[in-house]
């Protein structure tokens, strides 16, 4: 019962196995193959292969020794037959053929598969299984009477002990070799994660170093192979952080400043050509020109406070409540119009800038105002993430994020709301400020049915 238990299981346990495989495989046809896939399918490979032919030889090695075995008592039992044939023949001088009769009836050998056979091969007696059958071994030894062989006496030895003793090993040797597949699948988990890790690690930093986070280091690499790549990923870091970044960054900034600019030189070009005269037209573009003026400005003040955090981080941090800041930013907010909860389950007590914290905080609230629908959530929560304690800040409205500026939402000069005095630099203040405390700045969930934005920081 337990073997027929174990062997169910085994074979359930297989095609699961297989299943899975055969799932994986299908994935890989779109996805591509990985590094943990290769190394399992050569692992297992090599020790399916090693199992099956370890098997089958044990396996051939004991049919062999079985039927060894079973030869070897089969011509002992043929000898003994033999030598009893000779005696009696001898004691009473009788023919071969007397012998046979008597052996008819005669029960100590009423079990054997015997067979006797005079000088010229003729079958004088034939009783039991022919050699011929399957699962069988045959022997022979010779009748010697007086020093001359008269005949030869055969006996047939069935195997299926031997048969029965093959079948006991076969679930035996097929549960050693699902553990041997068992084990392979996890070295193969093992080696491909040990390989697969870092350099998935890497990914993630060359990611955030695309989108614009280029303060934190590469992880670090083990492996001769893996050194090199962090060292040359931080190495092109800090590249990007000198002058290709600048060229990059004044590129942007010239594309942020000339429209405004644009809209200055042609309103002034207009009142100095007889506009000036005309009090509507006058206060028309003298309109435009405020506006042009104070999205310069918003721009150059949001640049300024960007510059300042990430040169010079958080000056003079001390033990604050992110709640306070959130009930501070939400007060700014509220002035406008807009409705916002605060909700807080707990002590959010952490260490940084009041002033630049509320500011963030505030980011997230316009963003949410103008590009979302609805009410506007605050929710302050702490968690324990990686064994370190975090006290997280989510910002939630109702609506989505386009599938254009997802990758890039925390850039700079990255705005999908020109048209309304957008700069695109409050979230990358954002940014700066988690980073600057510490912390993190992301997008959980970008709708719809609803956009989450999610600082987090280290827990005072």
């Amino acid at each position: 019962m337990t073997q027929m238990i174990v062997v169910a299981a085994a074979a359930i346990g297989m095609i699961v196995f297989v299943a899975f495989i055969a799932a994986r495989l299908v994935r890989a046809r779109t996805a591509g193959m990985s590094i943990r896939m290769q190394i399992f399918l050569a692992l297992a490979l090599i020790v399916g292969a090693f199992s099956f032919g370890l098997g089958l030889m044990v396996l051939d090695r004991i049919k062999a020794r079985a039927d060894l075995i079973g030869s070897q008592s089969a011509q002992g039992e043929a000898r003994v037959v033999a030598a009893l044939v000779a005696a009696d023949i001898e004691s009473r001088g009788a023919n071969l053929r007397d012998v046979a009769r008597k052996l008819t009836t005669e029960r100590g050998v009423a079990g054997l598969n015997l067979a006797l056979f005079d000088a010229s091969g003729a079958k004088v007696l034939d009783r039991g299984t022919s050699p011929d059958e399957d699962g069988t071994v045959a022997a022979s030894a010779p009748i010697i009477v007086r020093g001359q062989t008269i005949g030869r006496a055969r006996v047939v030895k069935p195997t299926l002990v031997i048969e029965r003793t093959l079948a006991d090993f076969a679930p035996t040797v097929l549960v050693i070799s699902l553990l041997l597949g068992a084990v392979a699948a996890g070295a193969a988990a093992l080696i491909g994660g040990t390989i697969a890790t870092p350099i998935e690690s890497l990914t993630r930093f060359a990611e955030r170093v695309s989108e614009g986070d280029r303060r934190a280091p590469p992880p670090l690499g083990h492996g001769r192979e893996v050194a090199r790549l962090s060292r040359a990923l931080d190495s092109m870091r800090r590249e990007l952080q000198g002058r290709p970044f600048v060229e990059t960054f004044a590129a942007d900034l010239s594309h942020e400043l000339k429209n405004p600019v644009a809209a200055i030189r042609a309103s002034s070009e207009v009142l100095r050509d007889g506009a000036a005269a005309e009090p509507e037209q006058a206060a028309h573009f003298l309109g435009r020109i405020l506006e042009a003026t104070g999205r310069i400005e918003a721009l150059l003040g949001d640049l300024l406070s960007l510059a300042r955090l990430e040169a010079r981080g958080v000056e003079h941090a001390q033990s604050i409540d992110l709640h306070d800041c959130a009930q501070e930013a939400a007060r700014a907010s509220r002035d406008l119009g807009v409705a916002i909860l605060v909700e807080s389950d707990g002590s959010s007590a952490i260490r940084g800038d009041a002033d630049s914290l509320a500011r963030a905080i505030e980011n997230l609230i316009d963003n949410a105002r103008l590009h979302g629908d609805g009410k506007i959530s605050v929710q302050i929560a702490r968690r324990v993430r990686e064994s370190q304690e975090e006290v997280v800040c989510r910002v939630i409205n109702e609506g989505s994020v386009a599938r254009g500026v997802r990758k890039r939402i925390f850039r700079r000069f990255v705005t999908t709301r020109k048209d309304r005095g957008g700069t695109g630099l409050g979230l990358a203040i954002v940014r700066a400020v988690a980073e600057a405390h510490g912390g993190r700045a992301t997008c959980s969930d970008f709708g719809p049915p609803e956009v989450v934005f999610e600082l987090s920081f280290p827990a005072s």
